[in-house]
């Protein structure tokens, strides 16, 4: 029953998460409307919110087996639930710079409460596989729902309002809710700790990067999370300005995405029980690269229409989100493989490492294609994506090797 509790918490603190972190390309697209910055200038808050998870991972992740998994998570909620609370009062660009930036410091606490957790309340490698791709399902549920809760909050005859922003209540309540949950769900860390202390749990991290498996699968996290925050990112605004949607349906339409990478993770548990890991992501990241390349044409001269509904959209509107069903087993698989490969003691500080990397990858990629979508136009912007695919599909072969060639991994 404690396990069942603690992992329910976990999920709902992860989708939490999901809403908040992937509202950024619906937040760009009404900054952009409502409080008239460039979209160079929107664009710095995926940086607002990436720059600090990577730093406050790299300070705290190695400390927090000592200072407690659920506690961390739970200052990570206070945090943020108070940010929300804060963002309808002070209605402005420069508190949405802030939310993002306590959204950053607050994730950077929970993801690595949450992946560390998952290896305290599974039996094994087969077991730690299933949660993960669970949990990362869930979290894109979150995504989808997100999608459609801000756009329940954009005013359809006049996008640029500032109605909208009255959504932070409620994700402010959802915050509170997830806070009572783990404040209820008890969870035995004890696994977790060794005799090392903080200060050599701290040099873990660094002692992991010199480890060529190591190195090798966080390059892969950081390309495959690089093409997914900027596909996700800049969706909204590639629907409303390429596409011609409506603001609202260029926000909602985007959630196919979320769905898309949802449907993917849930059902990749399936697949792998007959596919091994490897041909599964390699086909995975050719069939991504395929898909862009004929669905981005689709997108060209497509003509405004004020009439635009869910079953005159263009083509390309639901097509291109449907990349989400072939990256969605990539990043869980290869945190597991890579998780699975250590002691529990030793999951924060591997988990900080992820953490930080995908931070950087989700900066880049969004800065990227903000720059190429503001000078070169959106189309593109997205064909951009398959050099860093191209990079997957190298750093894959690389970690296969180094898995097939070393033992389990120890610090």
């Amino acid at each position: 029953m404690h396990r069942l509790s603690i992992t329910l918490a976990l999920i709902l603190t992860y989708m939490v998460f999901a809403v908040l972190l992937n509202s950024v390309g619906t937040v760009i697209l009404q900054s952009i409307a409502t409080f008239g910055v460039t979209k160079q200038g929107a664009s710095v808050l995926e940086a607002c919110k990436d720059l600090p998870i990577a730093v406050v991972s790299f300070l705290t992740a190695a400390y927090l087996p000592r200072f407690g998994y659920r506690r961390a998570m739970m200052v990570g909620l206070a945090i943020v639930g108070v940010a929300c609370l804060a963002m309808p009062l002070l209605d402005s660009f420069a508190m949405t710079r802030v939310l993002f930036i306590a959204i950053g410091v607050s994730f950077a606490l929970v993801k690595v409460g949450v992946y560390s957790s998952i290896g305290l309340v599974t039996a094994d490698r087969r077991a730690h596989a299933s949660l993960t791709n669970t949990i990362e399902g869930l979290f894109m549920v979150g995504v989808l729902g997100g999608y459609w809760l801000f756009g329940a909050f954009i005013d359809h005859d006049n996008p640029a309002d500032a109605a909208w922003i009255d959504v932070y209540y409620v994700l402010a309540a959802i915050c509170a809710a997830a806070l009572a949950l783990l404040a209820a769900s008890p969870l035995d860390e004890s696994a977790a700790r060794d005799e090392s202390g903080a200060a050599p749990s701290f040099l873990d991290m660094v002692a992991l990067l010199k480890k060529p498996l190591a190195y090798v699968f966080l390059l892969s996290a950081f390309m495959y999370v690089l093409i997914e925050q900027s596909l996700g990112t800049w969706l909204p605004t590639f629907n409303r300005e390429i596409l011609q949607l409506p603001a609202a349906m260029s926000v909602q339409i985007a959630s196919i995405y979320a769905g898309s990478l949802a449907l993917g993770r849930l059902g990749a548990g399936v697949v792998l029980r007959r596919l091994s890991w490897y041909p599964l992501l390699n086909l995975c990241v050719v069939g991504m690269g395929v898909l862009v390349i004929l669905t981005l044409p689709l997108a060209a001269n497509v003509a405004h229409d004020p009439d635009v509904t869910w079953f005159n959209a263009p083509l390309a509107a639901y097509v291109l989100p449907m990349i989400g069903l072939l990256m969605a087993p990539i990043y869980p698989v290869l945190n597991s493989v890579m998780l699975s490969a250590l002691p529990p003691s030793r999951h924060a500080a591997m988990t900080g490492l992820i953490v930080i990397f995908s931070a950087l990858g989700g900066t880049t990629g969004s800065l990227l294609t903000g720059f190429v979508f503001a000078h070169v136009g959106g189309q593109r912007a997205f064909y951009v994506s398959l050099l860093p695919m191209v990079a997957i599909l190298v750093a894959l072969a690389l970690f296969r090797r180094e898995t097939e060639r070393a033992a389990p991994l120890a610090v």
